[in-house]
């Protein structure tokens, strides 16, 4: 791997963690998105929380609304890790929360992309 200069090692302003949220687990309480709403929202489809910008929010009020997580399905992951699970989660299918709208009645299969 080619070094950028922008590494946080090397004084730059890349991050070395980034945000995941395991969104098979989530129970939709909106709380991370209550702390934290410059980082995460909730998904109108399926009522998950998702991260919408991995640097919307400061370190600590990201690890604040991890924190506040009923069901622990936020996590700090490196690089290559959240690579990884967002292509297994193409294949996840994905249950309605009960809101309203096409998806309430059936699961389907979430195909969604997400810029870090």
């Amino acid at each position: 791997m080619d070094r950028t200069g922008l590494e946080p090692e090397l004084g730059g302003a890349l991050r070395q963690k980034y945000v995941y949220v395991d969104e098979s687990t989530c129970i939709g309480c909106g709380h991370c998105a209550y702390v934290a709403r410059n980082t995460f929202c909730l998904e109108e489809d399926y009522g998950r929380a998702r991260v919408i910008n991995q640097t919307g929010d400061s370190v600590s009020l990201i690890q604040e609304a991890i924190d506040t997580c009923p069901v622990d399905c936020i996590a700090w992951v490196n690089e290559r890790e959240l690579a990884r699970l967002e292509e297994l989660r193409k294949h996840q299918v994905i249950t309605n929360m009960g809101l309203v709208g096409d998806n309430a009645r059936r699961g389907h299969r979430a195909t969604w992309n997400i810029d870090f």
